[in-house]
């Protein structure tokens, strides 16, 4: 009987086959292509493309428009999300035709993600697993974004399954550039999600003597967080000051219990903090405590075939990516944890095929239509916690929309700068510049700001219940929704 890891991915491999046999290359790639093609459809169905952009997304997207000015770029961001989106973003102002490129990228990364992983589980576990990370309200509802989260996602599960391909036997250079390339697409839209995915990696391949695969995850990492890297030299005073410039902006890392967090952020909230409020809905929650207990079960699958390995590394790198937002920071997003999701969707599609059907194949009449009823569940809970934020964000960016007209009214036109609440974004849907005296997006002073409102429009908006800037008291007030705009006085 073989041993240690070969045996382990031999078992892996046998489990890829379906019963009569080895599949050929369509029969694998069909079903995943499938997956992939009505992920796509689903962002366009429900994800409407003419829902403005977020204010993260404000931040990418002015980096490569030259429709825009560039909003400042905080210490923890990365230049991953602008490369994403230069190819349309570089050329077109166009908000619908950005949501459709983004909506078919990323149903090709997920194909290309699960492809990774073909030979090592079923197919039908695969396009399983694919399933349900696509049909998960944050997949969808971030998918055709221009945000970095979900090509982190993309970017793990390509370099795990790569990963445990080298170390078994048979893999070739393919799988090795594939660990390399997710690698690099983890680091380079989110360089610190990129290491904690890929510790286990590092210790799983030394603690087994298997390094073959280590050069090719060292190579991506470093490949991707090269411009993170240079940059912090360039415009942050050194890697270590960016470093504790990034921990500062996002609260200061350290022991922060966030896990309640990241409950109450899966009603739809796309930034919770602070994080206070109720709880979502009864049925979030119970899908939130059974999707761990489905791993479980997953997990005691993969043993029982003796086909450990697959399961147990994705599953050691999703708790590590989910570890510093269930324990380390003072907030919650519940894209923190797409990384995570994603990785354990192999586990958990692996375990309901198990309750489905028996060893023989033969489906099981009483389990059968208990998780056929889940699923359904599942797919009720995450579609109704998707249309609610997709309106409440639909509604928020129109806002903006409204505001920035305002200001055109107001006179305040490029070039012009927005200062105050809210202003990176309101500055964008205005075509201004944007500046902040403080906090974490500060880029200005108030001299400069009034310097400045000597020569181009200026606006200080303030948000409900707060007080004007210094600097903007005497400017006159008008008030636009629920924001007082003082417009600085020209001459």
């Amino acid at each position: 009987m073989a041993e240690g890891v070969n045996a382990t991915l031999v078992g892996g491999r046998r489990a890829g086959t379906e019963p009569s046999g080895t599949p050929g290359p369509r029969r694998v790639h069909l079903p995943l292509a499938a997956v992939a093609a009505v992920f796509t459809v689903a962002q366009l169905l429900l994800v409407p493309p003419s829902m403005g952009l977020g204010w993260d997304e404000t931040v990418y997207v002015s980096q490569v428009t030259s429709h825009h000015p560039a909003a400042f770029f905080s210490a923890p961001r990365s230049r991953g999300v602008p490369l994403l989106v230069a190819p349309v973003a570089s050329w077109s102002a166009s908000t619908e035709l950005l949501r459709v490129y983004l909506a078919v990228v990323s149903g090709l990364g997920l194909y290309l993600a699960l492809r990774a992983w073909r030979g090592l589980f079923p197919v039908r576990v695969l396009a399983t697993a694919g399933a349900f990370f696509a049909t998960l309200w944050v997949t969808l509802f971030y998918g055709p974004q221009a945000m970095p989260n979900y090509w982190v996602a993309v970017g793990a599960l390509i370099c795990v399954g790569c990963f445990v391909r080298v170390l078994g036997a048979g893999a070739g250079g393919r799988a090795l550039w594939g660990v390399a390339s997710g690698a690099a697409l983890m680091a380079l839209m989110r360089p610190a999600d990129a290491v904690w995915v890929a510790v286990p990696l590092l210790l799983f391949a030394l603690a087994r003597r298997r390094r073959t695969p280590l050069p090719a995850l060292a190579g991506g990492l470093a490949a991707g967080g090269l411009e993170w890297v240079a940059e912090a030299y360039a415009w942050h005073g050194g890697l270590a000051e960016r470093l504790s410039r990034a921990s500062e902006i996002q609260g200061g890392l350290g022991w922060n219990l966030a896990v309640d967090d990241q409950l109450r952020s899966l009603g739809g909230r796309g930034l919770c903090r602070p994080c206070t409020g109720a709880m979502p809905d009864l049925p979030v929650v119970l899908w939130w405590l059974l999707l761990p207990l489905v791993v479980l079960l997953g997990v005691a699958v993969a043993v029982r075939a003796r086909r450990p390995v697959p399961t147990l590394l994705p599953l050691a790198c999703a708790v590590t990516s989910a570890l510093p937002y269930l324990f380390m920071i003072g907030y919650a997003a519940p894209r923190f944890l797409q990384p995570a999701y994603a990785l354990l969707a192999l586990p958990v599609a692996d375990a309901l095929w198990h309750l489905v059907r028996d060893g023989r194949g033969r489906w099981r009449p009483v389990l059968a239509p208990l998780v056929a009823l889940a699923v359904a569940g599942h797919l009720a809970v995450q579609t109704a916690v998707l249309v609610g934020t997709v309106n409440r964000n639909t509604d928020s960016r129109q806002d903006w929309t409204r505001v920035a007209r305002e200001l055109h009214r107001l006179g305040v036109r490029p070039p012009c700068l927005v200062t105050g609440h809210e202003a990176i974004p309101i500055g964008y849907y205005a075509g201004c510049s944007s500046g902040e005296t403080g906090g974490n997006n500060g880029n200005t002073t108030a001299a400069e700001i009034t310097e400045r409102a000597r020569r181009i429009p200026v606006a200080a908006v303030t948000g409900p219940g707060g007080t004007p800037p210094g600097y903007a008291r005497d400017w006159t007030p008008h008030r636009v929704t629920d924001l007082s705009i003082r417009v600085a006085p020209r001459g």
